[in-house]
């Protein structure tokens, strides 16, 4: 397409100025011109924008799509929402780099997020390979993290051990090598083994790392339940010694010990701001969070990988143990609280035998079976061999209100993929912030909302000519209705596109017309140059 006009829409450009009235003109993938309507030379193709709101592509900072992308490229999911650039190689645990081993075990720990699609051919091993591998076509663009916790399996094992100072310098290694091939920075995954391990010292040698590239480090924290403050503070220390910029992944404050206590993780991050840290944050806009049955299981349980964490689970003594610590101690695995039976509702199943507790809670299917809810935990991970999904009912609306309107929140989806009943949020993530947060209850305006999902997370990203509506920029972009625009997913119907959606482009290409994806695959993988330190 040569020449692509839209008329008469209502920019609202990504900075979080006012929207304005005007036409754009796209070329050869970007934005042309942006001129008053009715004054550019008439174009190959006009769309007509009458009522609808031109706004940059909206940019997931927190995506779990890096086998998806892969098996399914259209990426319906996230494409029908607006989304045209996700952040993946999250939570510490991804698929590059790898060796064969490493690779065999990731595949089993993490097949609840991503599944283990056999049919999929893992040929790369390197993080540029798995860049290459996703240019080779995908809907929507994709910037990928190191993450930390893939390093630790890679160089230490599953072990729950200090690294020595060689395994911490070759984690290193490996980390700048990555960074290198063209990812954007670091992720952990901290209540997720092995990079839970991980000590302050351990953590701090990798962001001295991150921060040399330009990068950014991306941790989910310790806890974000009993010491959540306490795991926010250490990672905003890191950050402050080692002067790496630091993005606090899915930023909430869950569980019922920190109803109304978002006001203090504010106050911890301005202060840290005050002193000239770099520090971004992102957010879902729903109460549950979502995450694999097995990650409630207490650190110790873990230590060796899947088959020593399903050894356990098959040896009496070894279950006693495991149902002291989610019933009375608090597992650090579920955040150091006691894990609350009536919240946690399985979500997806890996062995078809197991489907009809879809959609239940764990002491729902213990009251029908009756047993006691740890020992259908246990048989649970056993029988689903660890790859059982949940959704857990923990989280509060004051506090996810207060902190999207922080001046660093963007926004992330946090959204897994798999299962027959995942979180809603895979598919409404961004109109919900549109439809339910900005129309409904005006928690954010339109243009301050939308600058939350383009502007600053480019700029977080060190995105060069993209998340924002100007001459030159990417044209990935995304026409929407302001006065239907919603989230239509729920949670007992999950997999439902959302309204008001009415046209997406990635680089200049149709992913969605009219509210119908294209099968266009114009999306590539956004490397990292850490000599620019800038994203392109």
């Amino acid at each position: 397409m040569s020449y692509l006009l839209f008329r008469n829409v209502d920019i609202v450009d990504g900075t979080g100025d006012p929207r304005y009235r005007g036409d754009v003109a796209v070329r050869d993938g970007r934005i042309a011109e942006i001129a008053t309507p009715g004054t550019l030379a008439a174009p190959d193709r006009v769309v007509d924008g009458e009522n609808l709101v031109l706004a940059p592509g909206f940019i997931d900072m927190h995506a779990h799509s890096d086998l998806h992308l892969l098996t399914e490229p259209e990426h319906l999911p996230k494409i029908s929402q607006g989304v045209t650039t996700e952040v993946i190689g999250q939570d510490g645990l991804s698929y590059a780099p790898v060796d064969d081993a490493t690779l065999a075990v990731l595949r089993r720990q993490i097949a609840g997020w991503n599944g283990n699609p056999v049919e999929l051919d893992f040929t790369w091993r390197t993080v540029g390979e798995y860049l290459d591998r996703l240019d080779k076509g995908i809907a929507p663009n994709a910037a990928y993290l190191v993450p930390q916790g893939t390093l630790r399996l890679l160089v230490v094992g599953s072990e729950r051990r200090p690294a020595t100072a060689a395994e911490i310098d070759r984690m290193c290694e490996l980390l700048a090598a990555g960074l290198a091939e063209g990812a954007v920075g670091m992720s952990s995954g901290l209540t997720y083994p092995p990079g839970m391990y991980a000590d302050t010292a351990e953590l701090a040698a990798l962001c001295e790392v991150v921060a040399e590239a330009g990068g950014f480090y991306a941790p989910h924290t310790r806890s974000y339940g009993a010491g959540a403050l306490e795991a926010y503070a250490e990672m905003i220390e890191l950050s402050r010694r080692t002067g790496c910029a630091l993005h606090l992944t899915h930023a909430t404050m869950n569980f019922g010990v920190n109803r109304g206590r978002a006001p203090e993780l504010l106050a911890l991050i301005d202060a840290a701001l005050a002193d000239g840290c770099d520090i971004s944050l992102d957010t879902y806009p729903y109460l549950p969070g979502a995450t694999t049955l097995s990650a409630l299981l207490p650190s110790w349980a873990m230590s060796g990988g899947p088959d020593a964490a399903l050894a356990r689970l098959a040896d009496p003594g070894e279950r006693a143990r495991i149902a002291l610590d989610v019933n009375v101690n608090g597992s650090d695995g579920c955040h150091g609280v006691t894990v609350e039976w009536d919240t946690i509702q399985i979500s997806g199943v890996a062995n078809r035998d197991l489907d009809r507790h879809v959609g239940r809670t764990v002491a729902e299917i213990a009251a029908a079976d009756g047993l006691a809810p740890e020992e259908v935990f246990f048989e649970l991970l056993r029988r689903d061999e660890l790859a059982t999904t949940i959704l857990q009912h923990v989280g509060h609306e004051e506090n996810v209100r207060a902190i999207m309107r922080h001046r660093r929140h963007m926004g992330g989806s946090d959204a897994l993929l798999v299962g027959e009943r995942p979180h809603p949020r895979a598919w409404g993530t961004f109109p919900r912030y549109l439809g339910h947060y900005v129309r409904e209850l005006g928690v954010l305006g339109l243009e301050e909302c939308v600058h939350h999902l383009t502007g600053r997370p480019a700029r977080r990203l060190r995105l060069r000519g993209r998340g924002l509506v100007l001459p030159g920029y990417a044209a990935d972009l995304v026409l929407f209705d302001p006065a239907t625009v919603a989230d239509t997913a729920t949670f007992e119907h999950p997999k439902q596109q959302a309204r008001g959606i009415v046209h997406v482009l990635v680089n200049g290409e149709f992913a969605i017309f009219d509210g119908r994806p294209t099968g266009r695959l114009a999306g590539r993988a956004l490397r990292m140059d850490p000599e620019r330190k800038e994203t392109r």
